[in-house]
């Protein structure tokens, strides 16, 4: 290996890090471990020589600061240029870093040349790969991808003798059972294919002629990587929806820096490919990997983060003139009837569009996708070396985790032209937007100190043990006040959707409780 490949920083790259984990009774008996020797430090060491050394991305767009940063005013736009003072990331390398880490899927976006097969080719290195191994078995996305050739093909001697289909074996492919899969221009690929590759990503198995195989058959961290030009519905063949809902985040492929030209002369004069020249050091084991995953999922995640989060994903789902019964007024029973969205939320013309979040969305948020998020906050948060989940680590992924999962409604007055118009093409501003502006509705309503919604559904979840008839007619009582406060506003907002509808589901837990006791 060239010694110039061969820089991994010796000094902590996080001084005073420690990330959580579950500790056993080995931990006991254990020395205590240098930084050096950290699983996250280890996760760091690999960052920075992929971005400093292999990729070459001087784009630092996950931006931590523990004050207000230094900001100046750049073009006639009024762009803004921050300057973090904190470690700060570049998401092409850290979002795909962190998927590697978690065993998710990701998909990199972006024009030909960008870098994102290099990355992804990458992390099979990382994962004990040859380079060799890992370029041979990324999937080729083109219009004559056919199942077979996706997964492998029957064997011909068991084709002719075989009197059923459980007697054909079938030759599967190699690539199958690896721990990072790696599927290039996956928009080119004919929906039938794409339907047996939704199998695997989702179930971690496929089928061909009655036959299964698992695609990760020792349990190892299983991690996916796919790429495309774009994510806004081009390509040969469109995604299907299940297939596109399944990718856990989506990152921008960054340019490249022509300040940074000298080290292309290098390559091209060497004959070098970053993957081939990847240090041993950072290569990881698959037991280290599951390692890492355990200790990710540890991290906690604070009431207050929590708090903030609910909040924040209440505003979506709702939509004023969706339906007759209260519960299906929904974005997805509009969009499910075959019904316009924009013009539904258009009615509402009792809300302030500009203050609703919800009114800027055509849909609301899926479980997967929550859970996602909840997943790549803890590995950002255990990335960085803290001790639990905070509200930069979460705004830090929310952007990549919800991109082409909570869609911009353009015809909202925020996506008109004037000085936001550019939010619509940029959807990772956009939504950490939309966060930060919940950030502050939240705050300004008080919900931090006094939520007595949060407290009716604590008091419940305590139990109803030996809970008497009249306080559970007291606490009815105060459920039934609550509705008359939020009813008694006027006007109905996402927020105020999952509040009334969390109440009546108190209310009805509580009335089933009194008939018990009243039969008793």
């Amino acid at each position: 290996m060239s010694s110039r490949w061969n820089r991994v920083s010796d000094s902590p790259t996080a001084p005073h890090a420690s990330a959580p984990h579950a500790l056993t009774g080995e931990d006991l008996l254990r020395p205590p471990a240098s930084v050096e020797d950290t699983l996250d430090e280890r996760m760091r060491k690999a960052y920075y020589w992929i971005v400093n050394q292999a990729v070459i991305s001087p784009y630092y767009d996950i931006e931590f600061s523990s004050t207000t940063p230094l900001t100046f005013r750049v073009g006639d736009s009024g762009a803004t240029l921050t300057l973090p003072d904190d470690a700060s990331f570049s998401s092409n390398v850290l979002i795909p870093l962190l998927t590697f880490a978690v065993g998710g899927r990701c998909l990199l976006i972006g024009g030909p040349g960008r870098g994102k097969t290099t990355v992804a080719v990458l992390m099979g290195v990382l994962a004990g790969a040859s380079p060799a191994e890992v370029r041979r078995g990324v999937q080729q996305g083109q219009p004559q991808l056919t199942v077979s050739d996706l997964v492998g093909i029957p064997l011909p001697k068991d084709l002719i003798g075989a009197s059923r289909l459980t007697d054909i074996g079938i030759a599967w492919r190699d690539w199958l059972t690896r721990p990072v899969k790696i599927i290039d221009e996956y928009n080119r690929i004919p929906t039938k294919t794409q339907s047996a590759l939704l199998t695997m990503v989702a179930e971690g198995y496929v089928e061909s002629h009655d036959q299964m195989h698992r695609t990760n058959p020792d349990g190892a961290v299983e991690s996916w990587f796919f790429t495309a030009n774009d994510d806004a519905g081009g390509g040969t063949f469109p995604v299907i929806q299940a297939l596109r809902d399944r990718l856990d985040v989506t990152v921008q492929a960054a340019g490249f820096n022509s300040r940074f030209f000298d080290e292309l002369v290098a390559r091209v004069e060497a004959g070098e490919r970053p993957e081939d020249n990847v240090p041993q050091e950072l290569v990881w084991s698959a037991e280290q990997h599951r390692e890492v995953r355990a200790q990710i999922r540890a991290v906690p995640f604070p009431a207050e983060v929590r708090a903030r989060l609910e909040y924040f994903f209440s505003h979506f789902e709702f939509a004023q003139y969706a339906g007759r019964r209260f519960e299906y007024r929904t974005k997805d029973v509009v969009a499910t009837s075959g019904g316009d969205v924009s013009r539904v939320l258009e009615a509402n013309s009792g809300a302030d569009l500009q203050a609703d979040p919800g009114a800027q969305s055509l849909n609301g948020l899926s479980v997967r996708a929550l859970q996602t998020l909840v997943l790549y906050s803890k590995a950002m948060a255990w990335f960085r070396g803290q001790d639990q989940v905070s509200m930069a680590d979460v705004a830090a992924v929310l952007p990549f985790v919800l991109r082409g999962k909570l869609l911009p409604n353009t015809e909202h007055p925020r996506f008109a032209e004037g000085a936001e118009a550019e939010l619509a093409l940029d959807q990772v501003s956009w939504l950490a937007t939309l966060l930060a502006e919940s950030n502050t509705q939240f705050t300004a309503q008080g919900l931090a100190t006094k939520d007595p919604i949060r407290d009716a559904l604590s008091e419940f979840h305590r139990g109803l043990d030996g809970v008497e008839r009249a306080e559970v007619q007291r606490r009815l009582t105060t459920i039934e006040g609550l509705i008359r406060a939020i009813a008694g506003t006027g006007k109905v907002y996402g927020r105020h959707f999952d509040d009334l509808t969390a109440l009546k589901y108190l209310h009805q837990r509580y009335t089933a409780y009194l008939r018990w006791l009243e039969s008793a």
